[in-house]
């Protein structure tokens, strides 16, 4: 297995279509973009694209497929999102069903699917410039919390925005974490929790991980998903996304 750390887009994809990456993805192929996954049937990909244009900053829209296409085009021309992720999740009526390692047995010729920009490509800045990543240094996912702040509405969809979270020494002061509705920094609702040392405090990120809270709350027939923190991880660079 190659050193994933310096690996790639491709390099991380094809590990996880070979089924030998099976984790999160924070760390991986530093300096490629990663992004979120969300694929929904044809009927409903209106009302997400335009869910995702009305909520930009979790949902930062990098590419769409065509209908029963999985080949991503804009951003991994080549690629296959029913193998190129670690890990799945699969909503059906808010529920989740299943987790499955590929979505072969779920794919259908009328799923549209959403790659999501991700907070993990910026942490190759942070690494650079010496600021601390809380998650990669131990080792685990990043914690993610549902907030109180609703998400604007499209057609079906509509939920609360979730957050991703990393301790950072403050510059200046920020808003406690009950104020957006998080009730235990130490409890995530998705990922792993990490310690907050003394001196630091927890920074928020919008984070593409809403659509699931999403899914639970506006109960879709079906949505599918990556599994919080395992990425699709894209060809693209992160200095091509700078200042957009």
């Amino acid at each position: 297995m190659v050193d994933l750390r310096q690996a790639t887009g491709a390099d991380v994809r094809r590990e996880a279509a070979a089924g030998q990456l099976k984790g999160p993805t924070p760390g991986l192929a530093l300096g490629y973009v990663q992004a979120n996954l969300v694929i929904v049937p044809r009927d409903q990909a209106f009302d997400f694209l335009l869910f995702c244009q009305r909520n930009p900053k979790p949902c930062p829209l990098l590419d769409v497929t065509e209908p029963g296409s999985p080949e991503p085009k804009l951003v991994a021309p080549g690629a296959d999102i029913r193998v190129d992720v670690p890990r799945y999740r699969v909503y059906q009526h808010g529920d989740l069903v299943e987790e499955p390692a590929d979505l072969n047995r779920w794919w259908r010729d009328d799923l549209v699917g959403f790659l999501i920009g991700c907070s993990f490509t910026f942490e190759n800045a942070l690494l650079q410039a010496g600021l601390p990543v809380r998650h990669i240094e131990c080792g685990c996912n990043v914690p993610m919390y549902r907030t109180n702040i609703p998400c604007r509405p499209a057609g079906i969809f509509r939920g609360p925005m979730v957050l991703s979270m990393r301790p950072l020494t403050p510059a200046q002061a920020v808003k406690a974490p009950a104020a957006i509705g998080v009730r235990d920094i130490g409890r995530p609702d998705f990922g792993d929790p990490v310690e907050i040392r003394p001196g630091e405090v927890p920074v928020f990120w919008a984070c593409g991980v809403t659509p699931q809270a999403v899914a639970m709350e506006a109960r879709p027939p079906l949505l599918i998903t990556h599994k919080p923190g395992h990425m699709f991880v894209t060809d693209l660079r992160d200095t091509e996304l700078e200042g957009e």
